[in-house]
């Protein structure tokens, strides 16, 4: 004889068992921090005995809203970005949100799927660290939506939203006058994607530290590339070949440099003691690298917190007054310089 269809149990009859509301039985299943421990325990424990399964999305559709963030990087193996995730994470576990995460690896195309992935999922909120080449496209289809949303990182300036990000022109003229302060006058900027706004801001930065100095800003000593260790090696090998090669270098990131020291040392130079290094990021394995990189900290893990800050304050306030984040980067000293 066939069984009757067993019916799915609710939040009531889990309430029920528990002893306790309905309503603290729903702030518990969506991790409010206020409902004590002990609570906490005796639902959940309810939940496996009655077999509960929380059915997020009819709860998203009753409330016109979500408990879940997405979240896009450009690079999950880019040990900034796994910073900054870490300081997103932190900050969200803390109200109770669940993260979507969808990395682009540079590509618009990819950028705007996971957009329209994250927003047919109904999320409640996003955070976007843009592509190098957001397009005008993407810039109106980001003025047009009704999801809140924080970009970080990279600032798209055309884009009417709350921004997080780093001092990166003060970023590199304090790595620049750092070299220059050593003594030295030719000194390259080397890696990452001319037209993204982090290149130019460094760029303009370290512009500004040589024209001050009194010194050439020489184009050929300029050389752009994928903001990878690859990148780097790629970068520094063209560089080497310059008539008149520079005695320093400030790199476009602490990955950057990391491979423009590996290409130093297969040209038999010695980073730190022929040609000094300066990265920027101060990314945990610049500490523990050989020799152990100067760099400039732009504090990933807290501009992931104040991203995450500011997007839970957009998302429980509608009338939330949009905020421009901008951290103060410092200079690191070690033996790369």
């Amino acid at each position: 004889m066939k069984q009757p269809k067993k019916g799915r149990v609710t939040l009531q009859q889990v309430a029920k068992h528990a002893g306790v509301s309905t309503s603290t039985a729903s702030l518990i299943v969506r991790n409010n921090p206020r409902i004590s421990e002990a609570t906490r325990k005796k639902v959940l424990k309810s939940m496996r005995e009655l077999g509960y399964v929380y059915d997020r999305i009819a709860a998203n559709l009753r409330s016109q809203s979500s408990d879940t963030v997405g979240i896009i990087i450009t690079d999950i193996s880019n040990t900034f970005f796994s910073e900054f995730l870490i300081g997103v994470h932190d900050a969200l576990e803390e109200v109770g949100y669940t993260v979507l995460l969808g990395t682009t690896f540079d590509s618009v195309t990819k950028q705007d799927q996971l957009l329209s992935t994250m927003l047919e999922h109904r999320v409640g909120g996003l955070i976007l660290c843009p592509v190098s080449e957001s397009t005008q496209e993407t810039i109106n289809r980001l003025n047009e939506i009704d999801t809140p949303f924080v970009l970080a990182v990279r600032e798209l300036p055309e884009v009417n939203s709350d921004y997080v990000g780093i001092n990166y022109p003060e970023g590199a003229r304090i790595a620049v006058n750092h070299l220059i302060e050593k003594g030295h006058k030719r000194i390259a900027f080397l890696g990452g994607i001319r037209e993204s706004s982090t290149w130019i801001e460094r760029m303009k930065g370290y512009r500004e530290a040589l024209s001050k100095a009194g010194l050439e800003v020489d184009e050929s000593l300029m050389i752009d590339s994928a903001p990878t260790r690859e990148g780097g090696l790629e970068a520094v090998f063209k560089v080497l070949n310059n008539p008149d090669p520079p005695t320093a270098i400030f790199c476009f990131s602490d990955l950057i440099a990391f491979g423009v020291m590996q290409g130093l040392r297969m040209k038999g130079l010695i980073p730190g003691q022929d040609i000094d290094i300066v990265g920027f990021d101060n990314v945990p394995v610049a500490e523990i690298y050989h020799p152990p990189l100067t760099t400039v900290s732009s504090f990933p893990q807290r501009m992931g917190k104040e991203a995450a800050n500011l997007l839970h304050q957009k998302m429980v306030n509608i009338d939330h007054e949009q905020q421009r984040i901008i951290l103060n980067p410092e200079l690191i000293i070690r033996e790369s310089s």
